[in-house]
């Protein structure tokens, strides 16, 4: 069950995506040219995107849930790959861009876009969860009970991102309060990779899960770090 921490930050999520970063998101995710910054961060989530895409390996009929999609570019992959997507995001002007976006290539049926809390355990179960960055806004603690509200709806693995805690994250943390609330983007929570993996393990329900692979990866301002969590 969200805490009541993870609904104040997402009310912050989705008003930023649904009105401060629309057109700069829109663009990020798009083959526009951008600032060298905001490349590096292109290229960082690509990257981040294919670590996830490969941990999840072969998806034919299986039932994924993207959590957090953002505008589709892992759905639309995965639908490629044979899966059959419930791609979920708290923001309906991404998830519009989303569908808009999606090729002919990939069959109408293959993903099913919705606004809404990729938490609600309405959505049914799943083989696979995939959440890249869209948990990294939230405190450890409540990563670990949206995770294991997850877990007992998921049968084969779960691949997910969180800011890990380090000098360079720390310092754009800091520097990010300073300005405007009405520039800001949501804040960033980081957090230990050791850290986590206790919290992950102390879990009555994600301690059954072994913790599996993991990948930092740094690209000028993009600092992601991958976990994969897989049903034993």
């Amino acid at each position: 069950m969200p805490t009541p921490t993870f609904e104040s930050r997402r009310r912050e999520v989705t008003d930023y995506f649904n009105a401060t970063a629309v057109e700069a998101w829109k663009k990020l995710t798009s083959d526009d040219k951008v600032s060298g910054i905001r490349e590096t961060v292109r290229q960082g989530r690509q990257e981040m995107r294919d670590t996830l895409l490969d941990w999840l390996g072969e998806m034919k009929d299986q039932r994924l849930l993207d959590a957090g999609c953002g505008t589709g570019a892992l759905a639309v992959e995965a639908a490629r790959r044979g899966a059959k997507v419930v791609a979920v995001d708290v923001a309906g002007n991404l998830i519009d861009q989303a569908r808009e976006r999606t090729p002919e290539d990939v069959p109408a049926e293959a993903i099913d876009f919705r606004v809404g809390d990729y938490a609600d355990p309405t959505l049914g179960t799943f083989d696979c969860v995939v959440a890249m960055d869209s948990l990294i806004h939230y405190r450890g603690e409540d990563i670990v009970t949206v995770l294991s509200g997850l877990a007992r709806r998921t049968s084969r693995a779960m691949v997910f991102t969180f800011a890990p805690r380090t000098p360079l994250l720390a310092t754009m943390h800091v520097v990010g309060k300073v300005f405007p609330r009405s520039d800001r983007s949501p804040a960033i929570e980081p957090i230990g990779e050791a850290r986590l993996k206790e919290m992950l393990a102390a879990d009555p329900v994600l301690g059954a899960w072994r913790i599996g692979r993991t990948r930092r990866i740094t690209r000028g301002f993009y600092i992601s770090q991958a976990l994969e969590l897989v049903r034993p």
